[in-house]
């Protein structure tokens, strides 16, 4: 996959973990969703802006391995690179434990667009993030 071309740090909430300060692992989706949302900020668009425009990027598949645990008050390390394959837009999202270095999790993530409501190639989505393909 491509290097990587976007990173952000989050810490971990009370309200993440359970009863013994283990991040569940659901929170894992939220933290990478934060980090695409991130870097569309950071690439020049957001969310809203693109529904705005008609186009509306939805997730169509996560892999997600998990390696190790995040603990409460632990900061992360969330980065992220993307490809398009076709229609697909691939995003390989990692997330380290920032004072350890220790590899926590690593997904990729599947987006399709949507144009006006209908299923659609993603020229818009492609357009938007062009230089980070």
């Amino acid at each position: 996959m491509n290097e990587r071309i976007f990173e952000t740090t989050i810490k971990v909430r009370d309200y993440e973990t359970d009863s013994q300060g283990i991040v569940n692992n659901a929170n894992y989706l939220h933290y990478l969703e934060i980090t695409r949302h991130d870097f569309c900020e950071y690439a020049g668009t957001s969310f809203r802006a693109m529904q705005e425009a008609g186009l509306d990027p939805v997730v169509r598949r996560i892999e997600i391995d998990y390696i190790s645990s995040l603990t409460l008050g632990d900061v992360m390390r969330s980065a992220l690179s993307m490809k398009r394959h076709g229609a697909r837009f691939i995003f390989e999202q990692d997330i380290y434990n920032a004072t350890t270095g220790a590899h926590v999790v690593h997904a990729l993530v599947t987006v399709v667009c949507l144009e006006h409501g209908r299923i659609s190639r993603g020229d818009m989505l492609a357009e938007a993030f062009a230089e980070y393909l």
